[in-house]
C-alpha cells in the first residue's frame, strides 16, 4: 500500500476526521456479516484501530490481528481501550505474512482504493482464511459521491483547486468490488450499500475535523495559500446544509462485498 502510510500517518488526526464515521459504517458492516463469536479475525489495513475496536466490541472474537503499513497509525491503535486484546503489526495487504488458513475471517475496512493491486490483496486474504471462512470489505463509494468528505471535494472542484484522488478510486464501485471477489475465487459473493448520517454541531466542527492534514483532501487543504483556504471555507459555509441551530447533517454511503473461501 505504497501511498497510504504517508497519507494516513497521524492516527489521532485521522480519528478526528474519519474514525467516528468508520465506526458507524463498520457497525452496519459487522451486523451484515453476521458471523458467530469466537472466531480468529484478520483486520487488513486496520489504520488507527477504529474498526478493530468495533469488531472486538460487536463480534466477540477469540483473537484479532490488525495489520497496516503505517507505524504511526498502529501506535494510535494500540492506545485504544477497546482494542487492547488485538495484536498489531506492520505488514502489506498484498503480501500477508501468515500461513494458509490462519484465520476464520479477514476484513478490509475503507482501504481497498488505496491498495495498488486490490486483486492481489483479495487473493491474499482468501489464502490466509480457512476453507468456508469469510472474506469481506467495504469502501466509501468515491465515484458515486459517498465520501464523508464529499462536500469538500465538490467545493474544491468548483473553485478549481486540484485534489488528487486515490489511483484505485473506481474500485469502490460495487460492481468492481464484486468482480474482484469473484476473480479471487470466493463463493457465495454478496454486495450491499451501507448508508450512514454524517453530523456536525456546526461549521467550525465540520472544518476543524476535516481540515486536518490527513488523506488527499486534508493534505491538499494544508498546502493552500491562506487566501485560498479562506475562499474554500467561505464557499463551504454557503453550500453546506446547516439546520436552524447551525447543525450540519448529510448522508455518506459505502459499498460492501463478502464471500466465502471454497471448501477444501
Amino acid at each position: 500500500m505504497s501511498e497510504a502510510p504517508g497519507l494516513f500517518a497521524d492516527g489521532k488526526a485521522y480519528e478526528r476526521m474519519m474514525g467516528r464515521w468508520s465506526r458507524l459504517a463498520g457497525d452496519v458492516f459487522l451486523d451484515w456479516l453476521d458471523l458467530p463469536k469466537g472466531l480468529r479475525w484478520l483486520d487488513v489495513g486496520c489504520g488507527n484501530g477504529a474498526f478493530t475496536e468495533a469488531l472486538i466490541a460487536r463480534g466477540g472474537p477469540a483473537e484479532v490481528t490488525g495489520i497496516d503499513p503505517s507505524e504511526g497509525q498502529l501506535a494510535y491503535a494500540r492506545t485504544r481501550p477497546g482494542a487492547k486484546s488485538a495484536q498489531f503489526r506492520v505488514a502489506d495487504a498484498q503480501s500477508l505474512p501468515f500461513a494458509d488458513g490462519s484465520f476464520d475471517a479477514a476484513v478490509m475496512a475503507l482501504v481497498i482504493s488505496f491498495v495498488p493491486d486490490p486483486a492481489k490483496a483479495a487473493g491474499e486474504m482468501a489464502r490466509v482464511v480457512r476453507p468456508g471462512g469469510c472474506v469481506a470489505t467495504y469502501m466509501w463509494d468515491i465515484p458515486g459521491g459517498g465520501l464523508p468528505l464529499e462536500p469538500i471535494h465538490k467545493a474544491m472542484h468548483s473553485l478549481g483547486i486540484a485534489l488528487p484522488t486515490p489511483p484505485g478510486f473506481a474500485i469502490s464501485r460495487q460492481d468492481k468490488m464484486r468482480a474482484i471477489w469473484e476473480q479471487a475465487g470466493l463463493q457465495s459473493v454478496e454486495a450491499r450499500v451501507i448508508r450512514i448520517t454524517i453530523a456536525y454541531s456546526g461549521f467550525d466542527d465540520f472544518w476543524d475535523s476535516n481540515a486536518v492534514p490527513v488523506g488527499p483532501a486534508g493534505q491538499a487543504i494544508s498546502k493552500l495559500a491562506p487566501a485560498a483556504r479562506e475562499q474554500l471555507k467561505a464557499h463551504l459555509r454557503q453550500q453546506l446544509p446547516a439546520g436552524p441551530e447551525g447543525r450540519i447533517s448529510y448522508e455518506a454511503f459505502a459499498n460492501a462485498v463478502k464471500g466465502r473461501v471454497p471448501a477444501a
